[in-house]
């Protein structure tokens, strides 16, 4: 499928229960009731090898003229997968406005990668499933503009029922202005074992009382992360029955630093800029194990002396 422009339904603009083989590209997905991308649960292995590219999934949720509902559904997603084989790539991807969830996916092996997730009333990326990898990701602006207190957050993996599933977390930028719930989330309700690499990630909540969280069931790889939460610098991450304040990031792993990461244009329910200054102590302080060979622009990386922590490159 490629320039599709699906505009103001009251259902999914893309709505399938079992999906062999998909390319989706150069399209746009806007202004649909029930969600940009999803469907029912299938009977014959889901989502299986579906690639999604260089589109735009937008305002689900609002109607036509940009007022609220009511519409069919009161959180629809940007993308909202249930579960499915896999594998599922989407990159280079804009998903922003909707009214419920940025990116929701059930499917095993979801690579979200070179996409921006902004501006999502509900949670900006979840996944269900393993083998699943984000990279090169910018998340940000939850709750659209509203600061009213919601039980959602930037990233979740949570409810995950496969034991021993891995996740992936890498060159990934994450800014929250509403606070009042946890940063990340992962493995809150269930306890059910997971691996986790978290590597070369700004978190950052300019909000109240949002720290990120690990469940103890948890196998954690924590390395060359910054993290800021000024509001709270003493309890950033709670892991477990942990509590790791920015004087004791080290425990976690190598290369973890704390401070401001001095974004150009933080934003919130509008466009921004997170790019970092040259004065971050994001740049040339990430690691080379893992790294995307580019980032969120399509810029080789390393630029300067080293990779740098985040979504782009200085």
């Amino acid at each position: 499928i490629r320039d599709l422009y699906v505009h103001h339904l009251d259902e999914f603009c893309l709505d399938f229960e079992d999906v062999d083989h998909l390319i989706i590209e150069d399209s746009k997905f806007s202004y649909c009731g029930f969600g940009g991308a999803g469907g029912p649960r299938g009977n014959h292995g889901g989502w299986q090898y579906v690639t999604i590219t260089r589109t735009e999934f937008s305002y689900s949720g609002h109607y036509y003229q940009g007022s609220e509902g009511p519409g069919p559904y009161d959180r629809p997603d940007g993308i909202g997968i249930e579960p499915g084989n896999g594998p599922m790539e989407l990159s280079h991807l804009i998903v922003l406005h909707n009214r419920g969830d940025g990116i929701d996916s059930k499917v095993r092996r979801t690579y979200i990668h070179h996409s921006i997730v902004a501006n999502n009333s509900c949670d900006g990326i979840k996944l269900w499933a393993g083998g699943s990898r984000v990279e090169n990701v910018l998340i940000y602006g939850r709750g659209d503009g509203r600061r009213e207190v919601t039980p959602w957050s930037a990233l979740v993996i949570d409810e995950v029922e496969e034991e021993n599933a891995t996740f992936e977390i890498v060159n990934v930028t994450v800014d929250d202005a509403v606070g009042e719930n946890y940063l990340m989330y992962v493995q809150y309700s269930s306890r059910v074992p997971v691996h986790l690499l978290v590597r070369n990630a700004i978190l950052s909540s300019r909000g109240p009382n949002a720290p990120i969280f690990f469940g103890d069931s948890v196998d954690l790889t924590f390395d060359h992360n910054l993290v800021y939460i000024p509001s709270q610098p003493d309890e950033l991450v709670i892991y477990g029955d942990q509590v790791i304040g920015m004087s004791s990031l080290s425990r976690l792993g190598g290369g973890n630093l704390y401070g401001d990461p001095k974004f150009h244009r933080p934003a919130f329910g509008t466009p921004g800029d997170y790019h970092v200054q040259p004065s971050s102590p994001a740049v040339d302080a990430g690691a080379s194990e893992n790294a995307p060979l580019t980032d969120l622009d399509d810029h080789p990386r390393p630029q300067g002396n080293g990779y740098d922590i985040g979504a782009y490159e200085q």
